[in-house]
């Protein structure tokens, strides 16, 4: 445990700090300023002299807890998928990779590697990891490539592109860290990659502009799905139920319009959204959608309850205390006096609601 110590320096515990003045002949003891103790003395030196602060040191060894040796084992925080490279001025056209995938992540016993130069050079099978390494050399000419480590797996393909420039000689860098990609095997999303930087912001920038759905994706983009037919909300009186073309009117607004009566379904638009009624009972809805927009976006700050800062879940309330405060109205009498019309009313009203005393 920590041993918390206090200590009070100020004027009414200092006793050297109390002067003996002279007020109408009388002696007064005084405190001086804490400026004065300070520096009052010569040269500006301090009145406190000889000044002792003893303080009980109760830990020992066993208090600063127990360490072992570093064993060395420094690697990438994330290294599913990662290579690093390498050149020097000796050969300025020649690059190193290194193949810093986690050897310690049983599930990747079942990847394979290969390395594209990017050069138009055969690709490389690589499965060797660090700190072992593969090498290069590049046409003797200024030019830059992206270096591609591919990772395939039974669950999908995770890349890794990384730019070089030749000759190396102190060249910038613009992505160090690389841009990651993923390829899904199954589901709705396979064939389809995925990518991000290997090092991003993610929400660090906090504005608004850099939120918006527009700066990723072309915008309006189709929403589809399946929902509940709403074509009755377009039903008209008189013989024909259903009129193609004509405008249903709400709030001397456009609500919805039939587009088209076909034998294997019926189109209509309601508020924007395209429905589509077949004859089977499904209905599919189409709608444009632009995301996230500076209209429905807000930046707000996110604050959190100083007293919940060491707290990670919700605070539970445990009580079996109730207090039942009960319904009644202050003017419940009051409204059911109105309904009374003589003595009779009232004494008979509601089995004796009121209480009606003979004198």
């Amino acid at each position: 445990m920590a041993a918390d110590y206090s200590y009070k320096i100020s004027p009414e515990v200092i006793q050297g700090d109390l002067f003996t003045v002279y007020y109408s002949g009388t002696p007064v003891g005084v405190y001086s300023a804490m400026t004065q103790v300070l520096s009052g003395n010569t040269e500006g030196t301090s009145l406190l002299t000889g000044l002792t602060i003893p303080i009980l040191i109760t830990e020992s060894a066993l208090d600063c807890g127990y360490y072992s040796p570093f064993d060395g084992a420094i690697i990438q925080k994330d290294v599913v998928t990662n290579f690093i490279f390498s050149a020097s001025t000796a050969d300025t056209y020649t690059y190193y990779v290194y193949n810093t995938s986690d050897e310690f992540k049983k599930f990747l016993e079942l990847s394979t590697y290969t390395i594209d130069w990017g050069d138009g050079s055969p690709v490389n099978s690589f499965n060797q990891l660090t700190p072992a390494s593969i090498s290069h050399r590049y046409p003797v000419t200024i030019s830059a490539y992206t270096i591609t480590l591919t990772q395939t797996n039974p669950w999908g393909t995770n890349k890794v592109q990384k730019e070089i420039v030749t000759p190396y000689r102190l060249a910038t860098i613009t992505n160090p860290n690389g841009t990651a990609f993923f390829t899904s095997n199954t589901g709705s999303w396979s064939a389809t990659p995925i990518n991000y930087d290997f090092i991003f912001s993610g929400d660090a920038e906090n504005n608004v502009s850099d939120q918006i759905s527009s700066g990723y994706v072309t915008v309006p983009y189709t929403v589809s799905g399946t929902t509940q037919s709403r074509l009755n909300e377009l039903a008209q009186y008189g013989p024909q139920k259903f009129i193609v073309g004509a405008p249903i009117i709400k709030n001397n607004e456009v609500f919805g319009v039939i587009n088209n009566i076909s034998p294997i379904y019926t189109a209509y638009t309601i508020s924007n959204i395209d429905y589509y009624d077949y004859n089977n009972g499904e209905t599919l809805y189409f709608i444009g959608s632009s995301g996230f927009t500076e209209d429905n976006t807000t930046a707000v700050p996110i604050t959190k309850n100083s007293a919940l800062q060491k707290s990670v879940f919700q605070a539970e309330i445990v009580t079996n205390l109730y207090i039942e405060r009960g319904k009644n109205s202050a003017y419940e009498r009051i409204q059911r006096l109105g309904e009374v019309d003589n003595v009779g009313d009232l004494i008979n009203y509601g089995y004796g609601f009121f209480n009606v005393e003979t004198k």
